[in-house]
């Protein structure tokens, strides 16, 4: 009896080990299924609320149409603070999530560019990647008593069949805190590599029109822009002189600070170019005021500029008004303030002519833009009916005041502590954008046998489309020192780099993007910070929760493992005792 109870307690001793076997080999079974599985199978499960996670569709349609490899080199390689790790693995996940829907179609490497132990290869390479568009950030850390630096390229470059792009990681933003910038420099990932990977995969470039024939901008003031936008399109100068369809074939046009008046015959031109559907980038000054004038003089006037396109621009939905906006968050002017012996001391004082603009609007044209610097800036209206849709894109801050063409510009202004009640105007817009079908200005105007001749093709309702009106001819140009061309929306006085830039390659991207993806700008993430002032009054309480939790929970699971082992064995011991 007593041995066939021993032998019955083994067997039964011996039955939880074959299941535990069992259990784990049933486990491993599953694993390895599971790896087979998602070798062929993918999928992501996004829980944030605005899915920041989630590529969008024209960017999957994107990849997937890639006939090529793509290449990417990403210069955010390195020992970072902690913010630039979350910028350089977002940027690894975001390239990952690519790469998938490429077919494997995206390849890329991540390098530091300080690596080079030998300074001259080191420096060459810095040169190199700031002549590619990739400018580089300073980082500065701390570390007892000393203060080291750091020179980092927050960028990358990508790569299709010998063309290559740049594309900056890191959005800079006046105004904006390190935790903003860096929360929207990760939401511009995806529209950042997807637009460079877009426009190198374009079989057909679009060509784009800098207008010629009314004293607009010379091809000197417009180098830097017209060498970014040769990056992306093709580019080219063009005289109408009253040549109906000479504007065909054109993406989109751009009308860059013109200073004298448009006939009737390059309007018509223009209007029709726009009723069968062509974009068009206006930046028109309001008044004619230069900083040329105040060189030789204290003090200038302002006079109403005469384009003779105030009755177009009203027709279809925008009129630029004879003003200039005063505002009193503006960029510095130098001026004397006394002598250092004989040399003359300047300092830098604001001039309330030249508004900086910081963008609050939401649209994907200037959605995240750093700040955008004019200089006698007028200000725009929406006028007309409701059958286009009219976007306001840049707005000058609440402390503004409005003087109405003459305008008298004089330096002592910059003598005068300026009062915040006097500048009450509230926010002025400066650029708009209009969208929808426009009237054609030449409605009931031209005689019925041209309106019917079939060869001149006469539409009074446009199709749909899009135009940008911009109350500052000086916003697309850039200045020259000593033959040297600067960089668009540097500022000549304190070398400030602004978004100008930025803003007029947005301008023209949305005009001419067919495929939507400048939605994809639109994507917010939101910011979620920490109440700092909570956390110091609850520090003790948190480090508390975070120092005991862990170790109460690994008690509580040894009690817990600890009562179910000494059940389990009591119920074996009493079994073989029976």
């Amino acid at each position: 009896m007593v041995n066939a109870d021993i032998k019955d307690g083994k067997r039964s001793s011996r039955s939880p080990k074959l299941q535990h076997l069992g259990r784990m080999f049933l486990l491993l079974l599953i694993i390895i299924l599971a790896n087979v599985l998602s070798s062929f199978l993918f999928t992501r499960f996004d829980l944030t609320s605005e899915k920041r996670f989630t590529l969008s569709p024209v960017t999957k349609k994107i990849m997937s149409g890639l006939e090529d490899v793509i290449y990417v080199k990403v210069y955010l390689d390195g020992d970072f603070p902690p913010a630039f790790q979350r910028l350089q693995t977002a940027s690894r996940e975001m390239l990952d999530e690519l790469r998938y829907y490429s077919d494997g179609n995206i390849e890329y490497e991540f390098i530091n560019p300080s690596s080079y132990s030998d300074k001259e290869q080191r420096e060459q390479l810095y040169r190199q990647l700031a002549s590619k568009g990739i400018q580089p950030t300073t980082l500065q850390s701390k570390a007892g008593d000393e203060t080291s630096q750091q020179v980092i390229f927050p960028g990358a470059l990508v790569t299709y069949r010998g063309e290559e792009l740049p594309v900056m990681l890191l959005q800079d933003q006046i105004g904006a805190s390190p935790d903003e910038m860096l929360n929207n420099s990760i939401q511009a990932l995806e529209f950042g590599f997807t637009n460079a990977i877009r426009k190198l995969t374009l079989k057909y470039p679009q060509i784009i029109c800098l207008l010629e024939g009314h004293g607009e901008a010379s091809s000197q003031s417009l180098a830097d822009i017209t060498r970014e936008l040769q990056t992306f399109y093709l580019v080219e100068r063009k005289r109408m002189d009253g040549q109906l369809g000479s504007l065909n074939g054109y993406r989109a046009v751009v009308v860059a600070a013109p200073d004298s008046a448009f006939s009737e015959k390059d309007k018509f031109v223009i209007d029709q170019y726009v009723m069968k559907g062509g974009k068009v980038l206006w930046l028109l000054d309001g008044v004619i005021a230069t900083m040329d004038s105040l060189e030789r003089s204290d003090e200038t006037v302002g006079i109403a500029s005469e384009l003779n396109l105030d009755d177009m621009l009203f027709r279809y939905g925008a009129r630029i008004n004879h003003d200039l906006v005063l505002d009193l968050q503006s960029a510095p002017i130098p001026v004397v303030t006394g002598q250092a012996g004989n040399k003359p001391m300047q300092t830098l004082i604001p001039w309330n002519f030249f508004p900086v603009i910081i963008p609050s609007s939401t649209h994907p044209v200037v959605k995240n833009l750093n700040a955008i610097k004019h200089e006698f800036v007028s200000t725009v209206d929406a006028v007309g009916k409701d059958e286009v849709r009219k976007t306001p894109l840049l707005s000058t801050s609440e402390y503004s005041k409005v003087y109405n063409a003459p305008v008298r510009i004089s330096l002592d202004l910059l003598r005068e502590k300026p009062d915040a009640k006097r500048f009450n105007s509230g926010p002025k817009t400066t650029a708009m954008l209009l969208e929808g079908q426009f009237t054609s200005n030449f409605k009931n105007r031209i005689p019925e046998t041209i309106a019917q001749d079939s060869a001149i093709g006469f539409k009074e309702l446009s199709d749909t489309t899009a135009m940008i009106v911009v109350a500052d001819g000086d916003v697309i140009q850039n200045r020259t020192r000593k033959g040297m061309i600067i960089p668009l929306g540097e500022d000549r006085y304190t070398g400030q780099m602004f978004g100008n830039r930025n803003f007029i390659m947005n301008c023209i991207d949305y005009l001419c993007d067919d495929s939507g993806l400048m939605e994809v700008r639109s994507k917010e993430l939101r910011l979620r910070l920490l109440d700092r002032a909570r956390l110091q009054d609850e520090r003790l309480k948190w480090q508390l929760v975070n120092a005991m939790a862990p170790l109460l929970l690994v008690g509580l699971f040894a009690s817990i493992k600890l009562y179910s082992r000494r059940r389990r064995f009591a119920s074996v011991r009493n079994s073989g005792l029976k």
